[in-house]
């Protein structure tokens, strides 16, 4: 399980059978009154730089990590942060984007208080219900780390989830504030507030790294290094939530301790979100089969779970710097259009989101496919960090090459579901996604060296993805009526041919240099040379086929740029 990640884009899908006002982006807030509108306007530069130092400061603490620990120790820290994220991840991206937020937003609009006392007992509730899991959570540590660690590193799993599961109760305590934040108009605290908490964990790592004078392995991490992490680990988040607290003051909002929690209204709570759930807990069921395979394939040596998960980290951050910007742009259009009964208008919006995703993702694709090895040494090869290590991440990110596009197709899709508003036909279709998932990656376990085995698990997200995109496309036609496929399938020929141009001169570049048998400075220049190479061919390429799309993106780009 990657790191849960605070600083990713949080996009509001629209409730069902939930006042149509509440279903806008966050920042977008339709009945925010007008001060609260200057508000976002003046905070907008801030959030786009929040995100930007967000996600460099999160990728710089995962590269710490990785150097302090090493691929083994690393796969242990690794499975002691995965039940951590997957309530961050049914918080944050399940109950609160879709239900909870929604909700407050409506009581602001109806109560005379502008809901105060109902975000009062919204938090009163959601912090009983924190404080309970995290008890359990912490309780189970021993039977959580034997459910997803390898034998092998069972017994440091459990010592660090019992420091790191109680981070639990303060992601979600975090979320809850920034989602109050959020509904009063205020963007930039909770996009700035995760870069403490990355911060925090990066001196952790950093004073590990100084002072260890060994690389640690399973059977010999001195107690200080589990401590120093752990609590580290704790120390960020929690100073991730009390940073949004001053935050809160300067919106006017007071917590008080209210019990009358029947005012919730529980029962309606429990039907908007109840198909969410389901769709978010499914798809963590996949992340703890993939996990416990890495878990495997890094027992014997190979790319194990903190491998799998740094390269999913870098998929996922193109995706949020490319795909969930197109999301973003388009989906108050999708959601404006499928209000008025206009469908054909969301369906050529969709139309031409699939093909801004496919040509803009194309190239990344190819780099990840070709340069694999040079961004694996210059970005992992670290101390205790090696460079069997750093090749086995080359493996595992030539496996990403082939998700990207398929996923953020496959999200964008979703999306669609939810502008109409629909999160029933999500969370069904994910079922037989994540069956195929676990299925697939079961069956390259059994088929495949263990050797490549992280490449067959990045595999068999793309083939899942890939059914996701099936899936959603075909049930969307049967709503929208035609989706443009005749043009997206010409689009994606000619992207495909522009991605094998590019690809040629770059695999040529990467034999003639053979990165692998060179030191970090020398994968930079290889990197720089190669990027460079497949860059300038992609988009030679595609401006003589006439690919509009390449076009219409740079000048989005210069547009917000610019902005």
């Amino acid at each position: 399980m990657r790191q849960p990640d605070p600083d990713a884009t949080v996009i509001l899908p629209v409730v069902p059978e939930a006042d149509p006002d509440a279903t806008q982006l966050l920042p977008t807030v339709p009945a925010a009154p007008r001060a609260q509108e200057k508000s976002i306007g003046r905070s907008s530069a801030a959030m786009a730089l929040g995100s930007l130092v967000s996600r460099a400061t999160g990728f710089l603490r995962t590269m710490l990590i990785t150097a302090a620990l090493g691929s083994a120790v690393g796969n242990a820290y690794t499975n002691a942060t995965l039940f951590p994220g997957m309530v961050y991840e049914l918080l944050l991206g399940g109950v609160l984007s879709s239900v909870l937020v929604p909700l407050i937003i409506r009581a602001r609009d109806s109560d005379d208080d502008r809901g105060e006392a109902y975000t009062q007992r919204l938090l009163t509730g959601s912090v009983l219900f924190l404080a309970a899991a995290t008890v359990l959570a912490v309780a189970c540590a021993p039977l959580l780390a034997r459910a997803v660690a390898d034998p092998a590193n069972v017994e440091l799993t459990t010592r660090w989830a019992y420091l790191i599961l109680p981070t639990i109760f303060f992601y979600g305590l975090a979320a809850l504030f920034a989602a109050v934040l959020n509904t009063r108009g205020s963007f930039a605290a909770p996009m700035w507030a995760p870069i403490l908490n990355n911060l925090v964990i990066c001196l952790a790592a950093t004073l590990v790294i100084v002072l260890l004078n060994s690389k640690p392995t399973l059977i010999d991490v001195p107690d200080w290094v589990v401590l120093v992490l752990g609590l580290g680990t704790a120390l960020g988040i929690v100073v991730q939530a009390v940073s949004l607290i001053p935050a809160l003051r300067k919106v006017g909002f007071r917590w008080r301790w209210r019990f009358d929690l029947r005012a919730l209204r529980l029962r309606e709570i429990g039907r908007l979100g109840g198909w969410m759930v389901c769709y978010v807990l499914v798809s963590q069921i996949g992340v703890i089969v993939v996990n416990k395979l890495a878990n495997f394939s890094g027992a014997q040596g190979e790319a194990g779970s903190l491998i799998y998960n740094n390269v999913y980290l870098l998929m996922m951050m193109a995706h949020g710097i490319i795909a969930v910007s197109i999301l973003t742009a388009l989906m108050p259009r999708m959601s404006t259009s499928a209000a008025a009964g206009r469908y054909a208008d969301v369906a050529a919006d969709l139309s031409r989101g699939t093909r801004l995703v496919i040509v803009m993702l194309a190239p990344v694709s190819v780099l990840y496919l070709v340069l694999n090895v040079p961004i694996a040494i210059t970005l992992f090869k670290l101390n205790n960090f090696t460079t069997s290590d750093a090749l086995a991440t080359g493996v595992v990110m030539a496996g990403a090459a082939f998700a990207l596009i398929p996923f953020a197709v496959s999200q964008l899709q979703t999306f669609a579901f939810y502008a109409m508003p629909d999160t029933r036909t999500p969370a069904l279709i994910n079922i037989p996604v994540v069956a195929v998932r676990c299925l697939v990656s079961i069956g390259f376990k059994v088929l495949l060296p263990v050797g490549i085995l992280g490449f067959g698990l990045m595999i068999g997200n793309a083939v899942s993805f890939l059914l996701a995109a099936a899936l959603c496309g075909w049930l969307l036609r049967k709503r929208l009526g035609p989706l443009g496929s005749r043009d997206i399938a010409i689009t994606s020929g000619k992207v495909l041919a522009a991605a094998v141009a590019a690809a040629i001169p770059g695999f040529l570049l990467v034999f003639l240099m053979d990165p692998a048998d060179g030191g970090k400075l020398y994968n930079i220049l290889v990197l720089a040379l190669g990027g460079a190479v497949i860059g300038g061919v992609y988009l030679a390429v595609a401006h003589v086929l006439r690919i509009t799309e390449v076009t219409e993106a740079i000048g989005m780009v210069r547009r917000k740029l610019g902005r």
